[in-house]
């Protein structure tokens, strides 16, 4: 897809309006106020009002401009100048009228200088504003008054100000020593005030800081960013991105230019294109990238009242029609501006990614040592390639022989990543470059040459960097222009809160998460490193073929996963796949969620359950593909989303249908598993539980269903003994615990009481009232009559000890409503009031839905709710269902970002199904009410 077509037109090109406001008429209004003895506080105070009614009249006629221009960069040098004439004007009335200095002497010179971001010349409404007061030698009380009136000023406008007071000498000293004021001091600008002292600060920079020591002020700068990416997130393509320090932001842009500066000693992109760093085509991205992000940026101020960098989903909806975005071809207008944005963020990757090859050719940044830059071979100069003449290795990069080597043979466009993945090498950036104006060559007979085919699935299947191959080929544009499909995905987000990246980056991770499962050696990867290994040679392939294709057809009208197998249908053909082969990866991309939705919100304990998914899978072979691809896509998500209680489900719903789809046999039957897994804990309690033993134990071991020994991971399980016994020892049937999960954002509340009908409601209704938000629950129940609930909290604090003090305040209010000592009811509407629920139901809208089956299991009739997230959601529901005399068998609570999915078994009071279409259309339209109530009733 040509990128432009994604630009917001905007409604005339940015021009040159002039200042946004005269500062003659600042100057008039300021001079009118005198100063007299003893009242010089009163005038300053004047003039700050000035000022302040100055600043609103800017900002408005910015905001209006920016509208109207939808041009960022002019909007940001607007108000840069703007804040240049505040400060000449300022300047003017203090030394003239508040400390004038008839005969000033040599030392009270002054130069006022920008540095930082408004050194650069461009200031977004909510920045900070970075000053530096230069001195010929040393601070004078004159110097020292002037400099303080003048903050004082700013400051009281409301402005943020960072402010040093150097002479030259000190800005050189401190520049060698400190890299943060070595970067002030390069984007250093006059401002006002001796224009001889500003040059010579100049000049000595260059001479005594910058000469001889740019390799270790590119890697200062890299390792800043490095680190900045690490705390705001690695990929560039978090769905609620960080436009300022986010990877692919406006601060990559920064750190490029100011390498580029310290390097070449440029004072403008354009210069970098008369360097030869850039082409002419690269610095116009360069550009179009700076005026898009300060676009966004500034919008993001005015429309927050605040330095807000954060494109969260609520802001990200506001934001779309503001900037002419509209709904086109299926995506919303959101999901087009999300787009525009990744695209940019891509292309801001890779100026960095040229600028850095560049400086590596000059010897000014060490050559990368991560082992996909690490070449096999380290020849001394280019040589060939046995598979292509059109090829060779320079400098441990591949790179073309010839200007010609992809018009020549365009399936050379797929053999240089090929290549570049057979031997582990990079590319060079001049090989990029060629090939970025050669996509065209990518045509309907490339796309269905037997050839490139082949090498596109060899890289794709490949074992070596297939990750790290198709990233490249994606962000150069190849990918998606050889298989148009996955083109169509390319920067598209999915607009919720579950996935953590856009469509195309989620499929690349899988391929990588899939390697990962391949090698092995990671116990939290679960059942499908262990079944990798057992399937056909050939399966291991189509397992790759499918995470590329599972989630190709997002965005359509028509479901994803049945719109994906007709594209996959389409494509295994042309991939080199024969029918069988192609309808195995159909079958997987049509069914790429069913092992995910039953393992997490069915009864697996169910005989009906079993039986439904085996005869959805129908072989041992699909169902261990399904469940590798299934255990890939979800950790692929984002941090946090796989976790081991997902990863035991799974591993159970396997192991209760390996023998229904075996014919009965199973390798491991259901009762031996079970028999397995209390062996196991019998194994582990000597060390972790050595007062539980002998007919204690085995009393212990009889207290718990075989579901439970089934579906609980070994470490919860030696948690819930200790937790029980100490419990039990205390003399309590009523008892909480928490448990901090590193890692995932999750805090865990473990619920000990009596069961009874009305429990979940209660403990859902505790944790809504308290300010908890559940995201999934596990229930158990003992043969002795209690209720075992781990009920998943989102985790309030980052400190584990702020976590774990509110934690324990939810845990007592959990306690104190089974006592009764809580109306829980009131609690929660109480506590909805205060909430932010409300903001989210008006960020994101989903169609409440309620499916009703008795088909689903031979005991229970299954209800299934799906809807909008909210505080409180669970006990609402919980207690209509009470309300309509219905016992909860068993619950499965999962929240996937905004939505909740939760699903109760249920039967009347009498213990029969829900019949009768009457009562069921009752039950619908009562839980349709709830989904659809904001809460605050």
């Amino acid at each position: 897809m040509d990128q432009t077509t994604l630009e917001v037109s905007p409604r005339r090109r940015a021009a040159d309006h002039g200042p946004l406001v005269d500062p003659a008429d600042i100057a008039r209004d300021i001079g009118a106020v005198g100063v007299h003895a003893g009242n010089s506080r009163e005038a300053r105070a004047a003039v700050v009002q000035i000022l302040k009614r100055w600043l609103a009249e800017a900002r408005k006629t910015a905001e209006q401009r920016l509208i109207a221009d939808a041009d960022g960069r002019s909007c940001a040098e607007a108000l840069s100048r703007f804040q240049d004439d505040v400060i000449r004007v300022v300047y003017d009335w203090i030394v003239t009228k508040l400390y004038p200095s008839d005969n000033p002497s040599s030392g009270e010179r002054m130069t006022v200088v920008a540095t930082g971001g408004y050194g650069r010349g461009m200031l977004a409404p909510g920045s900070d504003i970075d000053l530096l007061f230069l001195l010929p030698y040393k601070q004078t009380a004159w110097g020292e008054s002037v400099a303080e009136a003048i903050l004082y000023c700013l400051w009281d406008m409301g402005l943020k100000v960072g402010h040093a007071t150097r002479s030259v000498d000190e800005c050189i000293r401190q520049a060698r020593a400190d890299q943060t004021i070595r970067t002030a001091i390069l984007e250093a600008r006059h401002i006002l005030g001796d224009m001889v002292l500003f040059n010579e600060l100049e000049q000595r920079f260059g001479a005594e800081v910058v000469r001889g020591t740019v390799p270790q002020f590119v890697a200062a700068k890299l390792a800043e960013r490095d680190e900045r990416h690490r705390k705001t997130g690695q990929s560039r393509y978090l769905v609620e991105p960080n436009v300022k320090d986010g990877k692919g932001g406006l601060r990559d842009l920064h750190t490029l230019f100011w390498i580029a500066r310290y390097a070449y000693r440029v004072k403008t992109d354009e210069e970098l294109a008369k360097k030869g760093v850039f082409t002419r085509r690269e610095a116009q991205t360069f550009r179009r990238c700076e005026r898009f992000l300060w676009t966004v940026r500034c919008h993001l101020h005015f429309l927050t009242g605040r330095a807000e960098e954060r494109l969260s989903f609520d802001l990200q909806r506001e934001l779309a029609p503001r900037l002419g975005y509209r709904g086109h071809s299926g995506l919303v207008d959101v999901e087009r501006f999300m787009k525009h944005y990744f695209l940019v963020a891509k292309d801001v990757g890779d100026l960095t990614a040229i600028l850095c090859a560049e400086l590596e050719e000059r010897h000014e940044k060490p050559a990368p040592v991560l082992d996909r830059f690490i070449a096999r071979l380290r020849p001394k100069s280019p040589r060939g390639f046995k598979e292509s003449p059109d090829f060779q290795i320079d400098h441990d990069r591949i790179t073309v022989s010839d200007a010609e080597a992809f018009a020549r043979d365009p399936v050379n466009l797929i053999r240089i990543f090929a290549l570049a993945d057979r031997y582990n090498l990079a590319l060079h950036p001049d090989a990029m470059r060629l090939l970025t104006r050669s996509l065209k060559l990518v045509d309907e007979k490339l796309r269905h040459d037997p050839i490139a085919n082949q090498l596109f699935i060899a890289i794709l299947t490949s074992a070596n960097t297939a990750e790290v191959v198709l990233r490249r080929m994606n962000e150069a544009g190849l990918l998606g222009r050889f298989v148009p499909d996955f083109g169509r995905v390319v920067a598209m987000m999915q607009f919720n809160m579950y996935h953590h990246y856009t469509v195309d980056e989620h499929l690349l991770r899988c391929i990588g998460t899939l390697q990962q499962i391949e090698r092995g050696g990671d116990p939290n990867l679960g059942l499908a490193a262990d079944l990798i290994k057992t399937i056909q040679p050939r399966n291991r392939d189509l397992l790759y073929i499918t995470l590329f294709l599972h989630d190709i057809s997002k965005g359509r009208p028509e479901d994803h996963s049945i719109a994906g197998a007709k594209v996959a249908r389409r494509l295994g053909p042309r991939f080199g796949l024969t029918k069988a082969e192609t309808e195995t990866v159909a079958w997987l991309v049509e069914n790429h969620l069913v092992m995910s939705t039953i393992a997490q919100s069915r009864d697996l304990s169910d005989r009906k359950t079993i039986e439904t998914f085996a005869g959805v899978v129908q072989s041992l072979e699909r169902m261990k593909m399904l469940l590798i691809l299934t255990t890939a896509d979800i950790i692929a998500v984002g941090p946090g989303v796989w976790n081991g209680w997902k990863s035991q489900l799974l591993r159970t719903l396997y192991y209760e249908t390996e023998p229904v789809v075996t014919g009965g046999f199973s390798e491991v039957n259901r009762t031996r598993r079970v028999e397995i897994a209390q062996e196991e804990f019998r194994r582990t309690v000597p060390e972790a539980l050595p007062d539980l033993s002998g007919p204690t134990l085995e009393a212990y071991i009889g207290r718990h269903y075989a579901a439970y020994w089934l579906k609980v991971d070994l470490a919860t399980k030696i948690e819930h003994a200790r937790f029980l016994l100490a419990a039990e020892a205390a003399g309590q049937s009523l008892a909480t615990r928490v448990d901090l999960v590193a890692g995932q954002g999750v805090t865990h509340l473990t619920v000990l009481a009596p069961d009874h009908p009305r429990l979940l409601s209660i403990i859902a209704g505790a944790c809504a009232a308290a300010g908890a938000n559940i995201i999934g629950a596990q229930i158990y129940t003992t043969t002795d009559g209690l209720a075992l609930d781990t009920i998943s909290i989102s985790r309030g604090f980052d400190r584990d000890e702020d976590e774990e003090r509110r934690a324990k305040r939810i845990a007592d209010s959990i306690e104190k409503a089974l006592r009764g000592e809580i109306k829980v009811g009131e609690a929660v509407a109480a506590a909805h009031r205060k909430s932010s629920a409300r903001q989210r139901s008006r960020t994101f809208r989903i169609a409440p839905d309620v499916a009703i089956n008795n088909t689903w299991s031979n005991r229970y009739t299954v209800i299934e709710v799906s809807g909008l997230d909210r505080p409180g959601l669970l006990h609402d529901l919980t207690a209509a269902l009470s309300r309509h005399s219905l016992n909860i068998g068993s619950a499965y609570v999962a929240t996937f970002g905004e939505k909740a999915v939760d699903v109760f078994y249920v039967t009347d009071l009498m213990g029969a199904k829900v019949q009768t279409a009457q009562r069921q259309a009752a039950i619908r339209r009562v839980l349709t009410s709830v989904l659809e109530d904001d809460g605050s009733r």
